[in-house]
């Protein structure tokens, strides 16, 4: 969508339009949805806005933070603005690009007569000793208030939520060391905040009636629990069911806590350094406005909000459409994402979706898996010894499939046909595993993408998934080819899946009473 299309987004029931800018953000890209929901016309911007992923309608920009007319057009006809714009990730010398893309965006803002600037900081007190990361916070929402916009400022402490800095931080360590040495500053006070919480402040801001000729509003914003980083992690290991020995040290310095952060969360190394050097210093809200003026939100315990946190990922993960994810490619991508492993790799089988999901819906049981059984009899052995299923459960009927079926170890967690089949695994394992079949049109054809997805459990887990690894090869590999020399039998000739349609034929069979 353009901005050319502004005046038809702007006829929606509430004429407000909202920027949202580094929409490709942690923060930003998790604010677009409730914006959307709440009314809110939704234009998002970021440097690369091909990356942002908004609900239907979201209006999407392209604007660097350091281009002046960029940001000027992005704010076109624009009422509430969230500056979210952020560069420590890029490391040093970011406190002086904050300040610059600030002074760009607050002078954009004033000639482009937006209502109100909407801005995320850090909590942390305005006088006295300040690390350099909260110090360029605070300068940043100084400088947002200088052109005479109202400026509503929120400080905030940890955030939790799947992907952050600083729960990516936290999974890294705990799952890694099952021993840990911790540096001083993991035992200073914070007062963190599920990233839900952080949202509903963030969107209930654009209407919130501030007094007359307020220029600059402070929010100070926490869960409901004060606790340290260390804590922190003890919950997570207990929300994780792992058991991990903490052991303190004396010492606070920051070449040890950037060496200690990099050997055991390197993708987070860089910001994790900075936000640990705030963590020097005391984070928790001393000003309770936020409670008065935003009644409605009630921010989350801490063991509540790591427990949302570890169950959104769930649901988000079971909400990716890896199809769209990697579209026409065909090799293997194996890779870590927020602490899990996945295997996808694709294969375009020579006939149209309707057909090929019925081959993708008859594995297992008598069929077996197309290729190398003898693997999966000997991985099922394993799993019985150990206590589990393996292989004895079979399949209730060898060609339909219900949401909630056995299926061998494994159970159907969603089947939507001709489109997805979503196995999750119920084998005896140092983790959580799903193994996911994703079919759509390809050309005449159908691309069948197949993506195994694990959440592994400490060190244990991460042993087992390279393990296992190198067999992906060979076993989906043969089950993906499997797929399709069944898809050819079906439109040159005899085939043990019977006619296209035996799915459907057999779902209607055990539905019919």
């Amino acid at each position: 969508m353009s901005l050319e299309e502004e005046p038809a987004l702007r006829s929606m029931p509430n004429d407000r339009l909202v920027l949202v800018t580094a929409a490709t953000g942690y923060i930003g890209a998790r604010v677009l949805e409730p914006l959307a929901q709440a009314g809110y016309t939704v234009r998002a911007s970021a440097r690369t806005p091909s990356r942002i992923r908004g609900p239907q309608g979201v209006e999407t920009v392209a604007a660097d933070a350091f281009d002046a007319e960029a940001v000027r057009a992005s704010l076109r006809g624009v009422d509430t603005a969230f500056y979210l714009v952020h560069t420590l990730g890029g490391g040093e010398g970011y406190a002086e690009r904050d300040r610059q893309a600030a002074t760009t965006f607050a002078s954009a803002a004033a000639e482009s007569n937006v209502r109100r600037i909407i801005f995320l900081g850090g909590l942390g007190e305005d006088v006295g000793e300040l690390s350099e990361h909260l110090a360029s916070r605070h300068e940043v929402g100084r400088i947002l208030g200088t052109t005479g916009v109202p400026v509503i400022e929120f400080r905030a402490s940890i955030v939790l939520g799947s992907g952050s800095t600083s729960f990516e931080m936290i999974r890294n360590l705990v799952e890694k060391l099952p021993v840990m040495t911790t540096p001083r500053w993991v035992r200073s006070e914070a007062q963190p905040i599920s990233i839900d919480d952080v949202t509903k402040y963030l969107v209930a801001a654009v209407e919130l009636d501030l007094p007359p000729h307020t220029e600059h509003a402070v929010y100070e914003i926490g869960g409901a629990d004060t606790c340290t980083y260390g804590e922190l992690m003890r919950l997570y290991a207990h929300s994780r069911g792992l058991k991990r020995l903490v052991i303190p040290v004396p010492f606070l310095s920051p070449g040890l806590s950037g060496w200690w952060l990099y050997l055991f969360t390197p993708r987070q190394a860089t910001v994790g350094r900075q936000l640990a050097e705030s963590l020097r210093f005391p984070t928790t809200v001393v000003d309770d406005a936020a409670a008065r003026d935003f009644p409605d939100v009630r921010p989350k315990g801490a063991q509540n909000a790591m427990r949302k946190a570890l169950d959104d990922e769930d649901a988000a993960f079971a909400r990716i459409c890896w199809a769209d994810e990697f579209g026409d490619r065909m090799d293997a991508q194996t890779f870590a994402r927020e602490g899990r492993y996945v295997d996808s790799r694709a294969i375009v089988a020579r006939c149209p979706p309707e057909a090929a999901f019925d081959p993708v819906a008859c594995i297992g049981g008598d069929r077996g898996w197309y290729a190398f059984d003898t693997l999966w009899d000997i991985r099922g052995f394993m799993d019985v010894v150990l206590g589990g299923p393996g292989r004895r459960r079979g399949r209730r009927d060898q060609y339909a499939l219900l949401e909630g079926d056995h299926l061998e170890w494994w159970r159907v967690e969603k089947v939507e046909a001709p489109r997805l089949l979503r196995l999750e695994a119920e084998m005896k394992m140092p983790g959580k595993g799903w193994l996911q079949y994703e079919l759509r049109p390809f050309g005449k054809d159908t691309l069948v993408r197949q993506t195994a997805t694990f959440d592994p459990k400490g060190v244990l887990g991460r042993a087992y998934w390279y393990l296992v690894l190198p067999f992906h090869h060979f076993v989906f590999n043969g089950t993906l080819k499997g797929i399709d020399n069944e898809c050819r039998a079906l439109v040159e000739g005899p085939n043990t899946c019977e006619l296209p349609g035996a799915y459907g034929r057999a779902v209607d069979e055990r539905l019919s009473p």
